[in-house]
């Protein structure tokens, strides 16, 4: 099993996303013998995983049923073991877009954390780029590299234990990209500069709080960075229903015109954008309403590009 390629059959030693709905889903490491506890009861790995079809509706031992679904990164970003606060896919969607990651990109990265955003980058520089992750805590630093080995995209990624502010990345004039998630991104600016290509690049800090933002924004002009802007995204749902209004009295023209309408109308009240009761003087059509509740400030995404001159 591969984060990079779809493989159809589930074989020992892979991770798999168990999934009982859109809310309740979790990733399981495949073990000959090994069993799995669900509210739906148990899964034997060996009988009811291994050799199935990844996305396979897999009956458990009190009768109800999962779905096996094969991993990706947007799935591993939902169910991933947290280790720091991580990134979602919509900061993750804007940042490769900003960044112009594609195929062969190679990308320097501080902190590593959860490895959220370190599988959507290795996914989208694959086959021929390189992520260069940097990582102050040992141990996260050890796990990060254990779970890119068990993924098999280790060989796309180099994880290096130490501090980017002091240190840097480890290499010189060779990342097409930069992203910072650290406390105090103004102090690798510096060393992000180095590790960009002479002839260009572009730089990406994400920040919580505004405070931060000024610091690095003052810290990437002092370095002669240009195109400084900065974004924060916002998602915002919107519930879509039917609801109903009351029909105005606009006065006899405006039924005459109704009634021929009416007349002249051929969809049945399920396939019309909006169905009309004239008896009760109502009309229903379908509405999309933002929920009360939106999901609130997650942090300030901060792009520059370096300068040629």
């Amino acid at each position: 099993m591969s984060f990079l390629e779809y493989e159809k059959t589930i074989k020992e030693g892979d991770t798999v996303i168990i999934f009982l709905g859109h809310e309740s889903m979790f990733p399981v490491k495949v073990q000959d013998g090994g069993k799995t506890q669900t509210k739906y009861g148990v899964i034997r790995h060996s009988t009811d995983l291994i050799g199935k079809q990844y996305g396979s509706k897999v009956t458990c031992s009190k009768g109800g049923w999962v779905y096996v679904l094969h991993p990706t990164p947007e799935l591993w970003t939902l169910n991933l073991p947290h280790r720091t606060q991580i990134l979602y896919s919509t900061d993750i969607s804007l940042i490769t877009m900003m960044l112009e990651l594609k195929p062969g990109s190679v990308v320097c990265e501080s902190g590593t954390g959860s490895g959220s955003l370190s599988h959507a980058i290795i996914r989208t520089i694959a086959p021929t780029g390189h992520l260069y992750t940097v990582e102050f805590h040992q141990q996260r630093a050890e796990k990060a590299t254990e779970e890119f080995r068990e993924h098999k995209v280790d060989h796309l990624v180099t994880v290096k234990n130490q501090d980017v502010c002091k240190n840097g990345f480890g290499v010189t004039g060779v990342a097409d990209a930069v992203f910072l998630d650290i406390p105090s991104p103004w102090e690798a600016i510096g060393h992000a500069k180095e590790a960009l290509k002479c002839e260009g690049g572009r730089i990406c800090s994400f920040s919580p709080c505004i405070e931060q933002v000024q610091r690095t924004c003052l810290a990437l002009q002092e370095h002669g960075f240009t195109e400084i802007n900065t974004s924060e995204i916002l998602l915002r749902v919107y519930n879509v229903k039917t609801i109903s209004l009351q029909i105005p009295d606009l006065g006899r023209a405006a039924e005459d015109d109704f009634t021929a309408a009416s007349d002249r109308g051929t969809q049945t009240d399920q396939d019309a954008p909006c169905a009309t009761n004239p008896q009760q003087g109502t009309v229903q059509f379908k509405s999309g309403v933002p929920l009360r509740d939106m999901v609130g400030h997650t942090g300030y995404l901060t792009f520059a590009t370096k300068s040629l001159f």
